[in-house]
């Protein structure tokens, strides 16, 4: 077994390689003053940079965390390397041949784990990219031919191709002295009845590295029919390849992230490769996984989360692709940065686009950007019916937390106005209040979403409002609904006095939904006109749970407030409820206005004006004369 690295080579390698070299390829670094470096720490979350680089030192230290060191203790702290795994890595870069005592100099069989996994890799994907230029690889050459990339864009993003025989790279790699055991354990092989073949065969292949820029997989694209594996084949998890913290093309495109603080997520290796070849160098692509939080984190300490920052995600404009785009907003809040979607009009990826369009169309396609909340917000709203009151209600209690979540006060307010104006709802403080409401009721609960005891308060089982409700508890007995409870009670306790005007009522003129499932009841036992003995019987025996029963007995039993209950307090009742319900609708017509626009359909506004103008006057008729107008 090789002994200690001498110690006049580790200081050697100490002093050859810069701390700030080595840092930066895994952090944006800004001066600091004083001849120090700053970024943000890539050891601990922070959204404001603690962590200081000392190049004429060589020293790193983060005030948040503590973490410090020289920059062997740096490469040993974030790619989890022993002492002399950093120092042999380190050492390669820097051209030193290193020495070892007790035993003396071994080129190979002593190296760690990683750096030996690290070697494979690079071996494999030299001797891929040799392979693409064979006889074998005319169908590789032919695809990538198809999608516009010649030999010089192969060659610059190291694409190669892996033959179809059994074990052609395992009897490479093994005449490169790497045991059958390595080359297991990298996923470059796997186990077969003979011993270890090849995992990949017959493929397109694409190197990922690490934000370093060494190969840590390959991402496999299937080119014959005859294969009957998945279309995208990667490495599986190994000790140097993690799917959820890689990120295709950053080597390339980590320095030009870094200068114009801007990143643009693709969704393939294709989509990349056209990027960058159409001059969006900031294109990076996940590597068969959903963008998530360890995405966040490498992208993050790029940006380093300044005011300017920008992430662009361009997904297809299928069903898929939106899904993919609701997963990423899913993690939106944990950038500081500002997120942003491109889909071409036509639903291309950015492959498909420059071959039909050329480079300028992929250019253009992530300028003229949407924000990744509006996306969001539009596919939520966009699933209800926006001209029906329970439509708007709905698509404003799933969207209204959607705001909610974000965390910047002035940010949140300002797109809760843009939600008002999506739902076509005039009444923006309205939704800027209810979003407020939501955040506080959400941080006061850590976040969580409500407890099932506080949704059973909110409206009796079966009969929620179409969507989900989000937020405080509905408090029945508020002002706001005392007028319907009034109503109901006079319906179940004295329906002589109400009717046969209340049962011209709809169901929505009860805003409440255990309200409305009340006056379903009553509709259901033959309304409140002519009240058979049996009435109170009836309508219970017509509620579809017991639940409702229950809150029709409680509205049955409950005292009437009035003084003096007689048809003149009923028709007061019945006035208030139903002016209520035209104001509301009022207030639906003016948003339809609003959406059509000056420019919408001459036939359509005429008919919604027409709406208004009968709206107005018999709530003006209301007021003035009462439960005559009714």
């Amino acid at each position: 077994m090789a002994g200690r690295i001498n110690d006049d080579d580790v200081k050697a390698v100490r002093d050859a390689v810069p701390i700030d070299a080595v840092v930066s390829e895994y952090l944006q670094l800004r001066n600091a003053g004083g001849g120090n470096l700053k970024g943000l720490c890539p050891f601990h979350d922070e959204k404001s940079p603690s962590f200081q680089v000392s190049p004429a030192k060589g020293l790193f230290h983060c005030f948040g965390c503590q973490e410090g060191g020289d920059t062997i203790a740096f490469v040993m702290k974030i790619d989890h390397l022993s002492f002399s795994e950093t120092v042999e890595r380190l050492a390669a870069k820097a051209g030193i041949t290193l020495r070892y005592e007790e035993g003396g100099y071994n080129p190979g069989h002593q190296r760690g784990e990683r750096i030996r996994l690290v070697e494979a890799h690079k071996a494999a994907a030299q001797f891929y990219a040799e392979q693409l230029g064979g006889a074998e690889a005319e169908i590789g050459r032919k695809f990538l031919a198809e999608r516009g990339f010649d030999q010089a864009a192969a060659e610059h993003f190291g694409v190669g191709y892996s033959p179809a025989g059994w074990d052609h790279l395992t009897r490479y790699l093994r005449g490169k002295g790497f045991s059958d055991k390595e080359l297991i354990l990298s996923g470059l092989s796997q186990e077969g009845r003979r011993g270890p073949i090849d995992r990949f065969r017959g493929r397109l292949m694409w190197p990922i590295r690490d934000v370093g820029g060494e190969v840590v997989g390959f991402g496999a694209r299937k080119l014959r029919d005859d294969d009957n594996g998945p279309k995208y084949l990667n490495t599986p998890e190994t000790p140097i390849y993690k799917k959820s913290q890689v990120l295709y093309g950053i080597d390339l495109a980590k320095k030009d992230i870094a200068k114009v603080s801007r990143a643009v997520v693709v969704e393939g290796y294709t989509d990349v490769m056209a990027c960058h070849l159409a001059g969006v160098t900031t294109a990076i692509a996940t590597c068969g996984t959903a963008f998530g939080g360890d995405h966040i984190k490498i992208l993050r300490r790029l940006l380093m989360d300044n005011g300017s920052a920008r992430v662009i995600f361009t997904f297809d404009g299928d069903a898929a692709g939106q899904k993919a785009a609701l997963r990423a907003f899913e993690d939106d809040q944990k950038f500081a940065a500002e997120t942003y979607i491109a889909i071409a009009p036509d639903g291309m990826d950015p492959c498909d686009l420059r071959l039909a369009k050329g480079d300028q169309a992929v250019a253009d396609l992530v300028e003229p950007r949407t924000p990744l909340f509006e996306f969001a917000l539009r596919q939520i709203v966009g699933r209800y019916d926006l001209e029906t009151p329970a439509g708007r209600a709905a698509a404003l209690d799933e969207a209204a937390p959607v705001v909610a979540r974000i965390k910047n006060v002035a940010s949140q307010h300002e797109v809760a106005v843009q939600l008002a104006g999506m739902l076509g709802i005039l009444d923006t403080p309205f939704v800027v209040r209810r979003v407020a409401q939501i955040a506080r009721w959400s941080r006061d609960r850590g976040g969580r979403g409500p407890a099932s005891a506080e949704r059973g308060r909110q409206a009796p089982a079966q009969i929620q409002a179409p969507a989900a409700q989000s937020g405080p508890a509905l408090n029945l007995r508020s002002p706001a609904h005392r007028t319907e409870r009034e109503l109901l009670k006079l319906a179940l306790q004295r329906p002589e006095l109400v009717s046969p005007a209340f049962d011209a009522y709809g169901i929505d003129e009860f805003t409440a939904p255990p309200y409305a499932a009340v006056r379903q009841c009553i509709q259901d036992a033959g309304g409140a006109t002519g009240a058979p003995s049996d009435y109170l019987a009836t309508v219970r025996e017509a509620a579809p749970n017991d639940t409702v029963r229950a809150l029709v007995t409680e509205l049955a039993v409950e005292a009437i407030f009035a003084k003096v209950v007689d048809e003149a307090y009923a028709g007061d009742q019945l006035v208030t409820v139903r002016l209520r319900a035209v104001d509301r609708r009022i207030r639906d017509v003016q948003g339809t206005l609003a959406r059509l626009g000056a420019n919408g359909d001459p036939e359509r506004l005429a008919a919604v004006q027409n709406e208004l103008w009968v709206l107005t006057q018999y709530g003006q008729s209301l007021r003035n004369n009462g439960a005559a107008a009714l």
